[in-house]
């Protein structure tokens, strides 16, 4: 069975140098049907506004993945981690036993669209970690490439949960197929450009929740960047 979640249905918070848009309840954005996808807790579309940013503001026991569409984001923590973070970058964050972070776009003539992913760890109070790695657009295209996983398999960061994050790009012809193992549960985000999934035709910022599938198969891209979550149910 899938589930569409239409861009148009998430909650929206536009704060001047924010944009943003929610897939799940967060903030001021609060729908009872819309808490997440089993440990897939937040999906966060954000437009910061050249010059602006996130203050230092702390997390606790929560994986928090940062995926840059356009522009660049600064990112500093209280573990001594500094860096620019672009597309092509990933960066995981675990928060655990607590983590003051910082992120802002220095870019002050350019926007920054980037996702900021929250995933429920299966382990809680663990000392909080910080990594990222870069995924070339040749890693990604017509294909899914891991970008997240327990394991760190395939270069990918690695995180504390029973899930594994794949991110893809795909025009025309391209096409790509995900296997799901019984139990399992899968969402696929559009990031941007439109695509199908298992035949049904979605758009950026459009969702699809897959529940009882046993293959999700990727199709009729236009200029599409997807992100793909296989998740335990």
């Amino acid at each position: 069975m899938i589930e569409l979640r239409r861009s148009e249905e998430r909650g929206h918070a536009n704060h001047g140098w924010l944009d943003s848009y929610h897939s799940f309840s967060f903030a001021d954005y609060y729908d009872p049907k819309h808490m997440g996808f089993g440990p897939l807790r937040v999906i966060n579309e954000d437009r910061v506004d050249g010059g602006e940013g996130f203050g230092a503001h702390g997390h606790r026991d929560m994986e928090i993945i940062s995926y840059v569409l356009d522009g660049e984001l600064a990112h500093k923590d209280n573990m001594g981690n500094g860096s620019v973070i672009r597309p092509g970058d990933v960066q995981r964050m675990s928060a655990g036993r607590g983590i003051m972070h910082s992120e802002f776009n220095h870019a002050r003539d350019k926007r920054t669209h980037f996702l900021q992913i929250w995933i429920e760890p299966n382990q809680f109070g663990i000392e909080p970690g910080y990594e990222e790695k870069r995924f070339e657009e040749s890693a990604k295209r017509g294909r899914l490439c891991l970008i997240a996983s327990p394991d760190g398999g395939k270069g990918s960061v690695t995180i504390h949960q029973d899930a594994k994050v794949f991110a893809g790009l795909f025009d025309g012809e391209e096409r790509a197929a995900l296997e799901v193992a019984s139990g399992r549960r899968i969402y696929v985000h559009v990031a941007r450009g439109n695509i199908s999934v298992n035949g049904i035709a979605l758009s950026a910022g459009d969702a699809a929740k897959a529940v009882d599938e046993t293959r999700i198969e990727l199709t009729q891209g236009n200029a599409a960047e997807v992100i793909v979550f296989d998740l335990p149910a």
